[in-house]
């Protein structure tokens, strides 16, 4: 454990996919420490860039965890504890071995105190994968989750300590409309967006359209992402395909658009702020995280969703409609709510700015940066005797 002077914010080592990776952990690791940055440029922060292959480090990387190479798990721990904490971003699939646990080596190495993200919290996991994130969250000294689902979720289905569990939203960058931008905006759109792959509910937003193409002026629907490289390394562009076939079996050319441009983040929150309404289909049930859920609020968007427990949550105050799986007609008639009903829009766009300000990477760095340093404290204090600090 490195010796951070006392009038300096504790040092944090960072574990986790990290850009170039396209991934949404990747991105949130990445905005996460330009945000404690920014808040306090004191801070210094490092990263555990983890990979399938070896690569040249990113920047801001000091050490390179290769899944499924045991001799980078102890040169990855000693980065690491030279630094005061670890973040680590938990999602099974990042990490090597069965169901990731091979995180649970490189954890059983470090000394200095982890708080663990969990970006997944499943409601039926395997045996197995109950177990790696037990493991995982015994060797942690703070659980941060991203929701109240998330967490009686842990709390109904996991032996974790409730004592561990902090609810910390998933940032975003507030993005609210500007002033004349869409002055000339001849159509209202509908907008997805993401890394395009089977299981995001596109299938059944592209029919959900049906239900809107009548309406005047017609709307455009915008899907905007790459394919997701898993899903390319794999099969090309045949998803992206399958989904055209059924744009042109539905008579929609019109309607749907595929954009698959590359977008920086300005280009995006660009984007992000043409849109009348932003569509998330999503068919997992079990999503009690969604980064771009909380990106459509932060840019004060009206948001139509299936019911999956992040929308359930964040959308209940009137932010957005909730539509149940599985019904791609009543996903339609929402939207066309949404774009029919300009008081109703309204309303919508009012609740998204009163939730903004709670969702903004700053404000969500300083609760990462508070809990860290009070973590840090009180393993100081329990070293020195009596006296230690105790984190809410």
């Amino acid at each position: 454990m490195t010796s951070t002077p006392p009038n300096l914010p504790a040092a944090v080592a960072h574990l986790g996919t990290f850009p170039p990776t396209q991934c949404g952990l990747a991105t949130f690791g990445a905005a996460l420490l330009d945000a404690m940055s920014v808040v306090q440029p004191a801070r210094r922060v490092g990263v555990v860039d983890v990979v399938d292959e070896p690569r040249p480090l990113p920047l801001r990387a000091g050490a390179q965890l290769v899944n499924g190479r045991p001799s980078t798990f102890g040169r990855c721990a000693s980065f690491i504890d030279d630094h005061d904490a670890l973040v680590l971003e938990h999602e099974f699939g990042i990490f090597g071995g069965a169901d990731g646990d091979e995180v649970l080596d490189v954890l059983d190495r470090v000394n200095v105190p982890v708080v663990t993200v969990l970006h997944t919290v499943l409601a039926e996991p395997t045996c197995h994968q109950r177990v790696v994130l037990e493991q995982v969250a015994a060797s942690s000294a703070a659980v941060v989750v991203m929701s109240q689902a998330a967490k009686d979720r842990l709390l109904d289905g996991y032996r974790v300590s409730p004592g561990l569990l902090h609810v910390v939203p998933h940032g975003a960058r507030v993005n609210p409309p500007r002033p004349g931008e869409r002055e000339f905006a001849h159509r209202p759109t509908v907008l997805t967006w993401g890394l395009l792959g089977p299981g995001k509910g596109i299938e059944q937003a592209i029919d959900a359209m049906t239900v809107v193409r009548n309406l005047i002026p017609q709307p455009r629907y915008v899907i905007a992402g790459q394919t997701h490289p898993k899903v390319f390394a794999q099969s090309g562009e045949a998803y992206r395909d399958e989904l055209r076939a059924r744009v042109r079996r539905n008579g929609l050319e019109d309607v749907v658009e595929f954009d698959g441009t590359y977008r920086d983040l300005d280009s995006l929150a660009a984007l992000v702020r043409t849109a009348d309404v932003v569509l998330l289909p999503y068919e997992n049930r079990e999503q009690v995280t969604s980064g771009v859920l909380v990106e459509a609020v932060a840019s004060e968007r009206p948001v139509v969703a299936t019911a999956f427990p992040h929308a359930r949550e964040l959308l209940t105050g009137g932010a957005g409609l909730v539509v149940e799986h599985g019904d791609a007609e009543t996903l339609g008639y929402a939207v066309a709510q949404v774009l029919t009903r300009p008081r109703l829009a309204e309303s919508m766009q009012l609740h998204a700015r009163r939730l903004a300000s709670t969702l903004a990477w700053p404000a969500v760095a300083r609760r990462y940066g508070d809990l860290v340093d009070a973590l840090v404290l009180a393993q100081a204090g329990r070293h020195s005797g009596p006296g230690a600090v105790q984190v809410a």
